[in-house]
């Protein structure tokens, strides 16, 4: 073997084997080309017409056996390759006929067995082949195909969607997901080749009639003139002899079309099953007994009324008969002995000491609304609300990297017909009501002129707000107004309660499964923390001190590599939270902080002293002790200079030293518990603050 050889085909990555399968349809494609235009022995056209035919009739039974379409994935390729064979082979037969008066012993025997040697019968046969095969099968089969290629499309959104809704409700698996999408786009692919595909099916019918024409026209001229069989014949010979063999070659032909068109229909109309079709065919015909005992009962009826053959139609009708009866009875028991199972399981379960566990399971997120809003869930009433939830919990995980509890929604006659609640841990914590088929409009400050309406107050801010009908919509979004359909109020109220909730909703296990997916790719990382130096239980509570702040632990490494460089130091999950704050400082500070230079509010440094100095460390935590009037002191001084930037619309922003920061926050957290307070640590370099307002006691 040449040195270069090894370069082109490496050891271990193709050998002659592969070579082979690799190149044998190719092969395959060039002899198709080939027949159309070398000649072939009869004897080697009567081997292909065997080898088309026995090719079709396992093509049309696989397209049988298949339990669904994908299958047979390759079947739009399949029947394009079948095809051309078919044409290719027509080619041959056609020349053998017009050049030679014969065309091999399969399409003699055809010519003269199916059509008894009459050329009448023979052309009528043909005919009734061609319309069922034209007319019936291959128009039925091109219709589905469309028909089924733009349904699956038009349902892939719907179908992805449902995907999502599974994966975010932890009820299948990112693997599962991923398959099932793969499906999806290979359905979507498949009917979509199939959908063209057909049209082959279509065009070989309506080529096999153009064949018949051009060997009986062209027989009959080249046998009279004698260029075909070498000496001139009468017209009536000539007509005998060519018809015959035009007819023989046509039914040949056609047989095999007819497979590939049947077995095209199996494939567009399947149905995916779990079982195989003789069983899926039993169950579904002989399901309903009263259809064989009418059958039957018609069948007597006209053996005896109706004149018809007896001895054919009493004995059938009467079988069909007794089966239905079986099959009653058969029902009637299976149906007594599932009502005692059913009542054996059911007194078992009531005798079971834990039967009462599964009602103290407790949701950790519901939504329950009143009867009036449950076309906004219900997709088939063109609700999306559904759909909305799915995407806040993939936003929100998306933002925030943690994982949301399935979200559970319920009706709930409880509640008046257009109220809708939330509750977090089986506690309702939100609500409000709902003007069904009306909009929200609330002033966004910039309004020219104001519309009329039902007035009423955003839920979750509390914002005044009015109820608009849709034919008002347009103008009120002209005007300036801020226009919200009813799913987008739950929405966005359910979103903000579920942050606000968040560092509740954070469970140990959440923790257990963000940890190994981590340790997926940084299990030293892992190993080298817990639990050495920090328990889940732990890592929770830094985790959940982060999300209380609206601070993301998506980037879980980061948080991970901070807590093993100070677990060694110290386990007070305060100190911890405040270096990984540290540590991501620039998320932090693109979250809070913008271009240019950004207006924040600082402490007193005497203020910042006198809290370090009255730091109390308990077994559970540490905390500020100061007096009540000092404290009233720091709230008068922080609510003026707060209102000074809410007045010119500017989020307020607390800047404190790193040690100081998470006392502050504890001591103003009741009376302002979304104030956002940073330290100096936790400012980027590349951000810019200028100090606009000092809180102090003095």
């Amino acid at each position: 073997m040449c040195g270069g050889c090894t370069s082109f085909f490496p050891p271990g990555e193709w050998t002659f084997g592969m070579m082979k399968k690799e190149s044998i349809i190719g092969i395959g494609i060039v002899a198709m080309v080939a027949l159309i235009i070398i000649p072939v022995p009869l004897w080697m056209l009567d081997l292909l017409l065997m080898i088309v035919f026995g090719l079709a009739l396992i093509i049309l039974l696989n397209a049988l056996y298949a339990r669904e379409a994908l299958d047979m994935s390759m079947f739009p390729s399949i029947l394009l390759m079948v095809t051309l064979f078919r044409v290719a082979l027509s080619f041959s037969t056609t020349r053998a006929i017009l050049l030679r008066g014969e065309a091999g012993e399969v399409i003699a025997v055809f010519g003269d067995i199916v059509a008894g040697g009459n050329i009448i019968v023979g052309a009528i046969l043909f005919i009734i082949i061609v319309l069922v095969n034209f007319l019936v099968i291959t128009k039925g089969s091109e219709r589905v195909a469309e028909v089924t290629a733009r349904f699956t499309l038009d349902a892939m959104p719907g179908k992805q969607m449902a995907i999502d809704a599974d994966l975010n409700t932890g009820l299948i698996s990112e693997d599962e997901a991923k398959s099932r999408r793969k499906k999806i786009q290979d359905e979507s692919n498949f009917y979509g080749a199939m959908d063209g595909a057909v049209k082959f099916v279509k065009g070989d019918a309506i080529f096999s009639i153009l064949i018949v024409f051009v060997n009986i026209i062209g027989g009959i001229a080249l046998g009279t003139t004698g260029i075909a069989t070498g000496y001139s014949m009468s017209i009536g010979d000539a007509t005998n002899l060519f018809m015959l063999l035009t007819i023989g070659d046509g039914l040949v032909s056609q047989l095999p079309a007819v497979m590939i068109a049947l077995a095209t229909g199996f494939i567009v109309t399947k149905a995916t099953v779990e079982e195989e079709i003789s069983g899926a065919l039993h169950t579904q015909l002989l399901k309903q007994p009263l259809v064989m005992i009418l059958g039957g009962s018609a069948l007597v009826a006209l053996g005896i009324f109706a004149g018809m053959p007896r001895m054919f139609f009493i004995p059938t009708g009467l079988v069909l008969v007794f089966i239905g009866f079986r099959m009653t009875r058969q029902k009637t028991m299976e149906a007594i002995e599932t009502e005692i199972t059913t009542d054996d399981i059911e007194a078992e379960e009531m005798r079971r000491p834990d039967d009462m566990l599964p009602l103290t399971d407790v949701d950790m997120i519901r939504l329950c609304f009143g009867y009036g809003l449950i076309p906004l869930v219900a997709a088939d009433q063109g609700g999306d609300l559904l759909e909305r939830v799915v995407m806040i919990r993939r936003n929100i995980a998306l933002e925030l990297g943690a994982i949301i509890p399935q979200i559970r929604l319920q009706d709930n006659i409880k509640l008046s017909p257009n109220q809708y609640a939330i509750f977090i841990k089986g506690v309702e914590v939100a609500g409000g009501e709902i003007m069904f088929d009306h909009y929200m409009a609330m002033n966004s400050g910039y309004v020219e002129e104001e519309i009329d309406g039902i007035e009423t107050v955003e839920p979750f801010a509390g914002l005044p707000a009015m109820w608009i009908s849709e034919s008002q919509r347009e103008r009120a979004e002209a005007l300036g107004y801020t226009v919200v359909d009813p799913p987008a109020i739950i929405a966005t109220h359910l979103t903000e309660v579920i942050r606000q909730h968040l560092h509740e909703l954070l469970s140990r296990q959440d923790v257990q499964k963000l940890i190994n997916h981590v340790k997926e790719s940084h299990s030293v990382l892992v190993d080298e923390l817990m639990p050495k130096y920090l328990s889940i239980g732990e890592v929770q509570k830094v985790l959940s001190k982060l999300l209380k702040e609206s601070i993301s632990i998506r980037d879980l490494v980061t948080i991970l590599e901070t807590l093993a460089d100070y677990a060694p130091i110290t386990r007070d999950t305060d100190m911890l939270t405040e270096y990984t704050r540290q540590a991501l400082r620039r998320a932090i500070s693109k979250k809070f902080f913008g271009q240019g230079v950004n207006t924040v509010i600082t402490l007193d440094p005497s203020l910042e002293q006198t809290l370090t100095g009255n730091i109390q460390k308990t077994e559970i935590g540490s905390f500020v002790n100061i007096d009540h009037q000092l404290s009233q002191r720091v709230f008068d001084s922080l609510k003026k200079e707060v209102s000074k930037l809410t007045q010119l619309g500017v989020l307020p922003i607390i800047l404190t030293s790193p040690f100081v920061r998470m006392y502050f926050k504890q001591l103003v957290e009741e009376i302002a518990p979304d104030l956002v307070v940073l330290s100096y640590g936790e400012i980027d370099q590349s951000a810019e603050v200028q100090s606009v307002g000092m809180v102090s006691v003095s």
